[in-house]
Protein backbone atom coordinates (compact mmCIF):
# COMPACT_ATOMS: atom_id res chain seq x y z
CA UNK A 1 0.00 0.00 0.00
CA UNK A 2 2.73 2.44 0.95
CA UNK A 3 4.59 2.63 -2.39
CA UNK A 4 1.94 5.09 -3.59
CA UNK A 5 2.55 7.23 -0.49
CA UNK A 6 6.28 7.21 -1.15
CA UNK A 7 5.73 8.30 -4.75
CA UNK A 8 3.48 11.16 -3.67
CA UNK A 9 6.00 12.34 -1.09
CA UNK A 10 8.83 12.09 -3.63
CA UNK A 11 6.94 14.33 -6.05
CA UNK A 12 6.20 16.82 -3.28
CA UNK A 13 9.88 16.91 -2.31
CA UNK A 14 10.86 17.48 -5.96
CA UNK A 15 8.66 20.57 -5.95
CA UNK A 16 10.06 21.70 -2.60
CA UNK A 17 13.67 21.27 -3.75
CA UNK A 18 12.96 23.41 -6.81
CA UNK A 19 11.22 26.08 -4.73
CA UNK A 20 13.96 26.22 -2.08
CA UNK A 21 16.99 25.92 -4.39
CA UNK A 22 19.79 28.16 -3.17
CA UNK A 23 18.26 28.69 0.29
CA UNK A 24 19.46 27.39 3.69
CA UNK A 25 16.76 24.73 3.66
CA UNK A 26 17.86 23.24 0.34
CA UNK A 27 20.36 20.86 1.93
CA UNK A 28 17.75 19.43 4.31
CA UNK A 29 15.29 18.88 1.46
CA UNK A 30 17.89 17.30 -0.82
CA UNK A 31 18.86 14.91 1.99
CA UNK A 32 15.21 14.07 2.63
CA UNK A 33 14.66 13.28 -1.05
CA UNK A 34 17.75 11.05 -1.16
CA UNK A 35 16.63 9.34 2.04
CA UNK A 36 13.55 7.95 0.29
CA UNK A 37 15.83 5.82 -1.90
CA UNK A 38 18.01 4.55 0.97
CA UNK A 39 17.46 1.58 3.30
CA UNK A 40 15.34 2.13 6.39
CA UNK A 41 17.25 3.62 9.34
CA UNK A 42 16.60 1.83 12.63
CA UNK A 43 18.18 3.22 15.79
CA UNK A 44 18.91 0.99 18.77
CA UNK A 45 18.46 3.00 21.95
CA UNK A 46 18.13 2.42 25.67
CA UNK A 47 19.64 3.10 29.04
CA UNK A 48 23.27 2.43 29.89
CA UNK A 49 24.07 -1.31 30.09
CA UNK A 50 20.78 -2.25 28.41
CA UNK A 51 22.69 -4.40 25.90
CA UNK A 52 22.34 -2.24 22.78
CA UNK A 53 25.66 -3.09 21.13
CA UNK A 54 25.30 -6.76 21.99
CA UNK A 55 21.86 -6.86 20.40
CA UNK A 56 23.12 -5.08 17.29
CA UNK A 57 25.85 -7.70 16.91
CA UNK A 58 23.25 -10.45 17.21
CA UNK A 59 21.09 -8.84 14.52
CA UNK A 60 24.04 -8.43 12.15
CA UNK A 61 25.52 -11.83 12.96
CA UNK A 62 28.98 -10.39 13.54
CA UNK A 63 30.84 -8.72 16.42
CA UNK A 64 30.99 -5.23 14.93
CA UNK A 65 29.74 -2.99 17.74
CA UNK A 66 32.04 -2.60 20.78
CA UNK A 67 30.41 -3.93 23.93
CA UNK A 68 32.90 -2.64 26.50
CA UNK A 69 32.92 0.84 28.02
CA UNK A 70 35.49 2.23 25.56
CA UNK A 71 35.45 5.59 23.86
CA UNK A 72 33.64 4.30 20.75
CA UNK A 73 30.52 3.54 22.83
CA UNK A 74 30.20 7.32 23.36
CA UNK A 75 29.69 7.91 19.63
CA UNK A 76 26.53 7.53 17.52
CA UNK A 77 27.63 4.78 15.11
CA UNK A 78 25.94 3.80 11.85
CA UNK A 79 26.31 0.25 10.51
CA UNK A 80 25.44 -0.08 6.83
CA UNK A 81 26.01 -2.56 4.02
CA UNK A 82 29.06 -1.67 1.95
CA UNK A 83 30.96 -2.80 -1.10
CA UNK A 84 34.11 -3.03 1.00
CA UNK A 85 35.15 -2.79 4.66
CA UNK A 86 35.55 0.79 5.84
CA UNK A 87 35.16 2.91 8.97
CA UNK A 88 34.67 6.66 8.56
CA UNK A 89 34.63 9.33 11.28
CA UNK A 90 32.46 12.40 10.66
CA UNK A 91 33.74 15.23 12.88
CA UNK A 92 31.35 17.91 14.10
CA UNK A 93 33.59 20.36 12.25
CA UNK A 94 35.59 19.33 9.21
CA UNK A 95 35.52 16.65 6.54
CA UNK A 96 34.90 12.91 7.08
CA UNK A 97 38.06 10.81 7.35
CA UNK A 98 38.70 7.08 7.19
CA UNK A 99 40.25 5.56 10.32
CA UNK A 100 42.10 2.26 10.83
CA UNK A 101 40.46 -0.80 12.36
CA UNK A 102 41.29 -4.42 13.07
CA UNK A 103 39.69 -7.63 14.29
CA UNK A 104 40.74 -8.74 17.79
CA UNK A 105 39.58 -12.26 18.63
CA UNK A 106 36.74 -11.82 16.14
CA UNK A 107 35.63 -8.41 17.47
CA UNK A 108 36.01 -5.13 15.56
CA UNK A 109 38.36 -2.59 17.14
CA UNK A 110 38.50 0.96 15.76
CA UNK A 111 41.35 3.41 16.34
CA UNK A 112 40.13 7.02 16.37
CA UNK A 113 43.57 8.35 15.48
CA UNK A 114 43.47 11.37 17.76
CA UNK A 115 39.82 12.30 17.17
CA UNK A 116 38.13 13.07 20.48
CA UNK A 117 34.75 11.28 20.87
CA UNK A 118 33.02 14.48 21.97
CA UNK A 119 34.15 16.17 18.72
CA UNK A 120 32.73 13.41 16.49
CA UNK A 121 29.22 13.79 15.09
CA UNK A 122 29.00 10.15 13.99
CA UNK A 123 31.01 7.15 12.94
CA UNK A 124 29.95 5.07 9.92
CA UNK A 125 30.94 1.41 9.64
CA UNK A 126 30.46 0.01 6.13
CA UNK A 127 30.50 -3.77 6.14
CA UNK A 128 29.36 -6.20 3.43
CA UNK A 129 26.43 -7.91 5.15
CA UNK A 130 23.13 -9.33 3.94
CA UNK A 131 21.63 -8.34 7.32
CA UNK A 132 22.32 -4.67 6.61
CA UNK A 133 20.94 -4.49 3.06
CA UNK A 134 17.37 -3.66 4.02
CA UNK A 135 18.17 -1.67 7.17
CA UNK A 136 20.85 0.66 8.43
CA UNK A 137 21.33 -0.04 12.15
CA UNK A 138 22.39 2.87 14.36
CA UNK A 139 23.95 2.24 17.76
CA UNK A 140 23.43 5.11 20.21
CA UNK A 141 25.09 6.02 23.54
CA UNK A 142 23.18 5.07 26.67
CA UNK A 143 20.36 7.22 27.98
CA UNK A 144 20.65 7.94 31.69
CA UNK A 145 24.44 7.93 31.64
CA UNK A 146 26.20 9.57 34.56
CA UNK A 147 27.80 11.78 31.91
CA UNK A 148 25.20 14.30 30.75
CA UNK A 149 27.17 14.83 27.55
CA UNK A 150 26.97 11.16 26.57
CA UNK A 151 23.22 10.90 27.25
CA UNK A 152 22.61 14.17 25.39
CA UNK A 153 24.18 12.73 22.25
CA UNK A 154 21.39 10.19 21.93
CA UNK A 155 18.64 12.73 22.63
CA UNK A 156 20.19 15.19 20.17
CA UNK A 157 20.38 12.52 17.48
CA UNK A 158 16.92 10.97 17.89
CA UNK A 159 14.88 13.93 19.16
CA UNK A 160 16.64 17.13 18.04
CA UNK A 161 14.90 20.38 18.91
CA UNK A 162 15.77 22.27 15.72
CA UNK A 163 15.49 19.66 12.97
CA UNK A 164 13.89 16.29 12.20
CA UNK A 165 15.54 13.20 13.61
CA UNK A 166 17.66 11.02 11.35
CA UNK A 167 16.22 7.64 12.37
CA UNK A 168 13.04 6.34 10.72
CA UNK A 169 12.29 3.95 13.58
CA UNK A 170 13.65 2.97 16.97
CA UNK A 171 14.22 -0.35 18.68
CA UNK A 172 14.17 0.62 22.36
CA UNK A 173 15.82 -1.66 24.91
CA UNK A 174 14.68 -1.78 28.52
CA UNK A 175 15.30 -4.15 31.40
CA UNK A 176 12.18 -2.88 33.17
CA UNK A 177 9.89 -0.04 32.14
CA UNK A 178 11.01 3.06 34.03
CA UNK A 179 9.86 6.65 33.79
CA UNK A 180 13.01 7.50 31.79
CA UNK A 181 12.06 4.91 29.17
CA UNK A 182 8.50 6.20 28.86
CA UNK A 183 9.60 9.83 28.57
CA UNK A 184 12.11 8.99 25.86
CA UNK A 185 9.59 7.04 23.78
CA UNK A 186 7.07 9.84 24.13
CA UNK A 187 9.59 12.38 22.85
CA UNK A 188 10.66 10.14 19.95
CA UNK A 189 7.25 9.96 18.31
CA UNK A 190 5.62 13.16 19.63
CA UNK A 191 5.78 15.02 16.34
CA UNK A 192 3.57 16.69 13.77
CA UNK A 193 3.56 14.09 11.01
CA UNK A 194 3.22 11.01 13.19
CA UNK A 195 0.39 12.49 15.29
CA UNK A 196 1.68 10.63 18.35
CA UNK A 197 1.44 7.16 16.84
CA UNK A 198 3.66 4.28 18.04
CA UNK A 199 4.11 2.91 14.49
CA UNK A 200 7.84 3.70 14.52
CA UNK A 201 8.86 2.10 17.84
CA UNK A 202 9.39 -1.45 19.12
CA UNK A 203 10.25 -2.29 22.73
CA UNK A 204 12.79 -4.98 23.57
CA UNK A 205 12.93 -6.53 27.01
CA UNK A 206 16.68 -6.94 26.87
CA UNK A 207 18.94 -9.21 28.90
CA UNK A 208 15.85 -11.38 29.33
CA UNK A 209 17.86 -14.27 30.76
CA UNK A 210 18.72 -12.15 33.82
CA UNK A 211 15.03 -11.67 34.64
CA UNK A 212 14.83 -15.32 35.64
CA UNK A 213 18.19 -15.13 37.47
CA UNK A 214 19.79 -17.40 34.89
CA UNK A 215 17.32 -20.29 35.36
CA UNK A 216 16.57 -22.52 32.37
CA UNK A 217 13.02 -21.13 32.27
CA UNK A 218 14.25 -17.51 32.31
CA UNK A 219 13.01 -16.76 28.78
CA UNK A 220 9.53 -18.08 29.60
CA UNK A 221 9.44 -15.76 32.61
CA UNK A 222 10.59 -12.87 30.43
CA UNK A 223 7.87 -13.63 27.87
CA UNK A 224 5.20 -13.43 30.57
CA UNK A 225 6.53 -10.01 31.62
CA UNK A 226 6.71 -8.84 28.00
CA UNK A 227 3.12 -9.98 27.47
CA UNK A 228 2.03 -7.96 30.49
CA UNK A 229 3.84 -4.91 29.13
CA UNK A 230 2.14 -5.37 25.75
CA UNK A 231 -1.21 -5.12 27.50
CA UNK A 232 -0.43 -2.01 29.54
CA UNK A 233 -2.03 1.16 28.11
CA UNK A 234 1.09 3.25 28.72
CA UNK A 235 3.28 0.84 26.74
CA UNK A 236 0.68 0.35 23.99
CA UNK A 237 0.67 4.11 23.42
CA UNK A 238 4.42 4.20 23.00
CA UNK A 239 5.46 1.17 20.97
CA UNK A 240 3.89 -1.46 18.77
CA UNK A 241 4.98 -4.45 20.80
CA UNK A 242 7.52 -5.69 23.36
CA UNK A 243 9.78 -8.65 22.57
CA UNK A 244 12.02 -10.46 25.12
CA UNK A 245 15.57 -11.21 23.93
CA UNK A 246 18.65 -12.65 25.62
CA UNK A 247 21.06 -10.48 23.64
CA UNK A 248 24.33 -11.94 24.92
CA UNK A 249 23.15 -15.46 24.19
CA UNK A 250 22.03 -14.41 20.70
CA UNK A 251 25.34 -12.70 19.94
CA UNK A 252 27.33 -15.73 21.06
CA UNK A 253 25.06 -18.15 19.20
CA UNK A 254 25.70 -16.48 15.84
CA UNK A 255 29.46 -16.31 16.48
CA UNK A 256 30.00 -19.60 18.38
CA UNK A 257 33.43 -21.15 17.85
CA UNK A 258 34.44 -24.79 17.72
CA UNK A 259 36.79 -24.43 20.71
CA UNK A 260 33.93 -23.02 22.80
CA UNK A 261 31.72 -25.95 21.84
CA UNK A 262 34.51 -28.37 22.78
CA UNK A 263 34.80 -26.80 26.24
CA UNK A 264 31.04 -26.96 26.77
CA UNK A 265 30.91 -30.57 25.57
CA UNK A 266 33.68 -31.46 28.03
CA UNK A 267 31.72 -29.88 30.90
CA UNK A 268 28.56 -31.68 29.80
CA UNK A 269 30.41 -35.01 29.86
CA UNK A 270 31.92 -34.43 33.32
CA UNK A 271 30.47 -35.76 36.55
CA UNK A 272 27.14 -33.99 36.93
CA UNK A 273 27.50 -33.44 40.67
CA UNK A 274 30.67 -31.44 40.00
CA UNK A 275 29.23 -29.31 37.20
CA UNK A 276 25.99 -28.67 39.09
CA UNK A 277 28.01 -27.30 41.98
CA UNK A 278 29.93 -25.09 39.55
CA UNK A 279 26.66 -23.72 38.16
CA UNK A 280 25.39 -22.45 41.51
CA UNK A 281 26.74 -18.98 40.73
CA UNK A 282 28.92 -17.09 38.28
CA UNK A 283 31.65 -16.65 40.92
CA UNK A 284 31.77 -20.38 41.63
CA UNK A 285 31.77 -21.27 37.93
CA UNK A 286 34.83 -19.10 37.31
CA UNK A 287 36.77 -20.18 40.40
CA UNK A 288 39.50 -22.81 40.68
CA UNK A 289 37.95 -26.24 40.96
CA UNK A 290 40.00 -29.46 41.26
CA UNK A 291 38.90 -32.33 39.07
CA UNK A 292 37.35 -30.17 36.33
CA UNK A 293 38.96 -30.74 32.95
CA UNK A 294 38.08 -27.25 31.65
CA UNK A 295 40.31 -24.75 33.43
CA UNK A 296 38.92 -21.68 35.15
CA UNK A 297 40.29 -19.25 32.53
CA UNK A 298 38.30 -21.05 29.85
CA UNK A 299 35.24 -21.16 32.09
CA UNK A 300 35.47 -17.40 32.75
CA UNK A 301 35.73 -16.86 29.01
CA UNK A 302 32.53 -18.85 28.51
CA UNK A 303 30.81 -16.72 31.15
CA UNK A 304 31.88 -13.55 29.34
CA UNK A 305 30.57 -14.90 26.06
CA UNK A 306 27.20 -16.33 27.10
CA UNK A 307 26.49 -15.72 30.77
CA UNK A 308 25.54 -18.34 33.32
CA UNK A 309 22.16 -18.88 31.64
CA UNK A 310 23.86 -19.62 28.32
CA UNK A 311 26.23 -22.11 29.92
CA UNK A 312 23.41 -23.90 31.75
CA UNK A 313 21.29 -24.03 28.62
CA UNK A 314 24.18 -25.26 26.47
CA UNK A 315 24.99 -28.09 28.87
CA UNK A 316 21.33 -29.13 29.00
CA UNK A 317 21.10 -29.14 25.19
CA UNK A 318 24.32 -31.12 24.74
CA UNK A 319 23.37 -33.66 27.41
CA UNK A 320 19.94 -34.07 25.87
CA UNK A 321 21.48 -34.89 22.47
CA UNK A 322 19.87 -31.77 21.04
CA UNK A 323 23.22 -30.29 20.06
CA UNK A 324 25.79 -32.90 18.98
CA UNK A 325 27.85 -30.29 17.09
CA UNK A 326 28.79 -26.61 17.31
CA UNK A 327 26.49 -25.80 14.37
CA UNK A 328 23.50 -27.49 15.98
CA UNK A 329 24.19 -25.91 19.37
CA UNK A 330 24.41 -22.48 17.75
CA UNK A 331 21.06 -23.01 16.01
CA UNK A 332 19.43 -24.18 19.25
CA UNK A 333 20.78 -21.18 21.19
CA UNK A 334 19.46 -18.81 18.52
CA UNK A 335 16.02 -20.39 18.89
CA UNK A 336 16.11 -20.01 22.68
CA UNK A 337 17.48 -16.45 22.68
CA UNK A 338 14.42 -14.72 21.21
CA UNK A 339 16.45 -13.07 18.42
CA UNK A 340 14.48 -14.86 15.71
CA UNK A 341 11.20 -13.45 17.06
CA UNK A 342 12.74 -9.98 17.15
CA UNK A 343 13.96 -10.29 13.54
CA UNK A 344 10.48 -11.37 12.47
CA UNK A 345 9.00 -8.39 14.33
CA UNK A 346 11.46 -6.02 12.65
CA UNK A 347 10.55 -7.53 9.28
CA UNK A 348 6.78 -7.26 9.75
CA UNK A 349 6.61 -3.98 11.66
CA UNK A 350 9.49 -2.03 10.09
CA UNK A 351 10.83 -3.57 6.87
CA UNK A 352 7.35 -4.22 5.44
CA UNK A 353 6.49 -0.58 6.14
CA UNK A 354 9.80 0.88 5.06
CA UNK A 355 8.28 3.12 2.37
CA UNK A 356 5.72 4.52 4.78
CA UNK A 357 8.24 5.13 7.57
CA UNK A 358 10.68 6.81 5.18
CA UNK A 359 7.86 8.92 3.74
CA UNK A 360 6.97 9.98 7.27
CA UNK A 361 10.58 11.02 7.91
CA UNK A 362 10.63 13.01 4.67
CA UNK A 363 7.41 14.81 5.59
CA UNK A 364 8.91 15.71 8.95
CA UNK A 365 11.93 17.22 7.21
CA UNK A 366 9.74 19.23 4.84
CA UNK A 367 7.48 20.35 7.67
CA UNK A 368 10.52 21.58 9.64
CA UNK A 369 11.80 23.61 6.68
CA UNK A 370 8.39 25.14 6.00
CA UNK A 371 7.95 26.16 9.63
CA UNK A 372 11.44 27.53 10.17
CA UNK A 373 11.90 29.12 6.77
CA UNK A 374 8.67 30.10 5.00
CA UNK A 375 9.65 30.73 1.42
CA UNK A 376 8.43 30.93 -2.16
CA UNK A 377 5.61 28.48 -2.73
CA UNK A 378 5.68 27.56 0.96
CA UNK A 379 1.93 27.89 1.44
CA UNK A 380 1.14 25.58 -1.48
CA UNK A 381 3.70 23.04 -0.27
CA UNK A 382 2.29 23.15 3.28
CA UNK A 383 -1.22 22.65 1.94
CA UNK A 384 -0.13 19.60 -0.06
CA UNK A 385 1.75 18.22 2.95
CA UNK A 386 -1.39 18.51 5.09
CA UNK A 387 -3.45 16.86 2.34
CA UNK A 388 -1.11 13.86 2.21
CA UNK A 389 -1.12 13.45 5.98
CA UNK A 390 -4.90 13.85 6.24
CA UNK A 391 -5.99 11.79 3.23
CA UNK A 392 -3.37 9.06 3.00
CA UNK A 393 -4.96 5.98 4.44
CA UNK A 394 -1.75 4.60 5.95
CA UNK A 395 -1.37 7.68 8.16
CA UNK A 396 -5.07 7.52 9.01
CA UNK A 397 -4.57 3.90 10.06
CA UNK A 398 -1.69 4.92 12.29
CA UNK A 399 -3.74 7.63 13.99
CA UNK A 400 -6.65 5.24 14.48
CA UNK A 401 -4.34 2.61 15.96
CA UNK A 402 -3.13 5.18 18.44
CA UNK A 403 -6.71 6.14 19.34
CA UNK A 404 -7.53 2.48 19.97
CA UNK A 405 -4.46 1.95 22.13
CA UNK A 406 -5.11 5.04 24.24
CA UNK A 407 -8.71 3.99 24.89
CA UNK A 408 -10.24 6.89 22.96
CA UNK A 409 -12.48 4.58 20.91
CA UNK A 410 -15.24 2.79 22.87
CA UNK A 411 -14.89 -0.74 21.47
CA UNK A 412 -14.89 -3.86 23.61
CA UNK A 413 -11.65 -5.77 24.12
CA UNK A 414 -12.29 -8.32 21.36
CA UNK A 415 -13.34 -5.68 18.83
CA UNK A 416 -10.36 -3.50 19.72
CA UNK A 417 -7.97 -6.42 19.23
CA UNK A 418 -9.49 -7.24 15.83
CA UNK A 419 -9.46 -3.61 14.74
CA UNK A 420 -5.78 -3.26 15.65
CA UNK A 421 -4.96 -6.36 13.64
CA UNK A 422 -6.95 -5.24 10.58
CA UNK A 423 -5.28 -1.83 10.74
CA UNK A 424 -1.86 -3.45 10.50
CA UNK A 425 -0.93 -3.44 14.17
CA UNK A 426 0.47 -6.99 13.92
CA UNK A 427 2.03 -6.62 10.46
CA UNK A 428 1.18 -5.20 7.06
CA UNK A 429 0.70 -8.44 5.11
CA UNK A 430 -2.89 -9.37 4.21
CA UNK A 431 -2.64 -12.65 6.12
CA UNK A 432 -1.37 -10.88 9.27
CA UNK A 433 -4.14 -8.28 9.08
CA UNK A 434 -6.80 -10.97 8.70
CA UNK A 435 -5.36 -13.29 11.34
CA UNK A 436 -4.64 -16.04 8.81
CA UNK A 437 -1.61 -18.32 8.35
CA UNK A 438 1.14 -16.70 6.29
CA UNK A 439 0.71 -19.27 3.50
CA UNK A 440 -3.06 -18.68 3.05
CA UNK A 441 -4.19 -18.73 -0.56
CA UNK A 442 -5.94 -15.89 -2.39
CA UNK A 443 -9.41 -17.42 -2.03
CA UNK A 444 -9.06 -17.72 1.76
CA UNK A 445 -7.79 -14.14 2.03
CA UNK A 446 -10.61 -12.86 -0.17
CA UNK A 447 -13.29 -14.63 1.87
CA UNK A 448 -11.87 -13.38 5.18
CA UNK A 449 -11.59 -9.80 3.87
CA UNK A 450 -15.21 -9.87 2.66
CA UNK A 451 -16.42 -11.17 6.01
CA UNK A 452 -14.44 -8.55 7.95
CA UNK A 453 -15.59 -5.76 5.67
CA UNK A 454 -19.26 -6.65 6.13
CA UNK A 455 -18.89 -6.98 9.88
CA UNK A 456 -17.14 -3.64 10.33
CA UNK A 457 -19.46 -1.82 7.94
CA UNK A 458 -22.36 -2.85 10.17
CA UNK A 459 -20.47 -1.46 13.17
CA UNK A 460 -19.72 1.81 11.35
CA UNK A 461 -23.39 2.25 10.37
CA UNK A 462 -24.87 1.21 13.71
CA UNK A 463 -27.29 3.95 14.84
CA UNK A 464 -26.12 3.76 18.46
CA UNK A 465 -22.41 4.02 17.65
CA UNK A 466 -20.59 7.08 18.96
CA UNK A 467 -18.90 9.35 16.45
CA UNK A 468 -15.45 8.13 17.50
CA UNK A 469 -16.48 4.47 17.17
CA UNK A 470 -18.17 5.01 13.81
CA UNK A 471 -15.17 6.89 12.42
CA UNK A 472 -12.74 4.22 13.61
CA UNK A 473 -14.92 1.44 12.18
CA UNK A 474 -15.04 3.27 8.84
CA UNK A 475 -11.24 3.34 8.76
CA UNK A 476 -11.21 -0.42 9.39
CA UNK A 477 -13.71 -0.90 6.54
CA UNK A 478 -11.45 1.04 4.20
CA UNK A 479 -8.51 -1.13 5.24
CA UNK A 480 -10.54 -4.25 4.40
CA UNK A 481 -11.45 -2.73 1.05
CA UNK A 482 -7.77 -2.04 0.46
CA UNK A 483 -7.05 -5.73 0.97
CA UNK A 484 -9.73 -6.60 -1.58
CA UNK A 485 -8.45 -4.02 -4.05
CA UNK A 486 -4.90 -5.36 -3.72
CA UNK A 487 -6.30 -8.80 -4.59
CA UNK A 488 -8.16 -7.38 -7.58
CA UNK A 489 -11.57 -7.81 -5.97
CA UNK A 490 -14.41 -5.24 -5.72
CA UNK A 491 -15.23 -3.65 -2.39
CA UNK A 492 -18.36 -4.75 -0.56
CA UNK A 493 -21.22 -2.28 -0.89
CA UNK A 494 -19.03 0.35 -2.62
CA UNK A 495 -17.74 3.56 -1.13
Amino acid sequence: MSAKVSDEVARLLDRACDAYAGTPGAGTLDAARARLREPLRVAIAGKVKAGKSTLLNALVGDRLAPTDAGECTRIVTWYRDGITYQVTVHPSVGQPVSVPFRRDDGALTVRLDGHRPEAIDRMVVEWPSASLRSMVLIDTPGIGSLSADIAERTHAFLTPADRPGEADAVCYLMRHLHGTDARFLESFHDDHAARGTPMNAIGVLSRADEIGVGRLDALQTAELIARRYRQEPQVRRLCQTVVPVAGLLAQTAVTLREDEYAALASLAAADRSVTEELLWSADRFGADQPGVEVDNDRRRALLDRMGLFGVRLSLALIRGSGAPSATQLAAALVDHSGITALKETLATQFAARADLLKARSALLALDAVLRIQPGPGGFELATELERIMASTHEFTEARTLNALRTGNVPFGDDATAEAERLLGGHGDAASARLGLPADSDAATIHAAAIEASVRWRRRAEHPMATRAAADAASVVVRSCEGLLAAAGQPAVGGT
